[in-house]
């Protein structure tokens, strides 16, 4: 079986200092979901990342990806689109020597 680092029993056996953000607004497991996504936008295998949370198979996290994909195009779908012709974007010649010089 996998290993649940958010798990309450985990904050009932190491007290509240082991994990003071477990009452904030970014609790342990929402902080695992978001570094989870951070890794799978920068292109680590799904698989990895299941091994990394301690999921006992891949379809577990398959489960949390196709939600996160899921709530971003409910929230796609609630925008407005824009309204006019779409320009594409030119950047002046200030930001290119910025970036140039990165």
């Amino acid at each position: 079986m996998g290993f649940n680092t958010c798990s309450r029993g985990t904050w009932r056996r190491h007290g509240r200092a082991a994990f003071p953000c477990e009452r904030s607004a970014y609790p342990p497991h929402v902080l695992r979901h978001a570094a989870a996504m951070e890794l799978l936008q920068a292109g680590v295998d799904r698989a990895v990342i299941a091994l990394w949370l301690g999921h006992e198979s891949v379809e577990t996290t398959q489960i949390y990806l196709d939600a996160d994909l899921a709530l971003k195009e409910q929230a796609l779908a609630k925008t407005n689109p824009v309204k006019g012709v779409p320009k594409r974007f030119r950047p002046d010649d200030e930001l290119l020597a910025f970036l140039k010089q990165l």
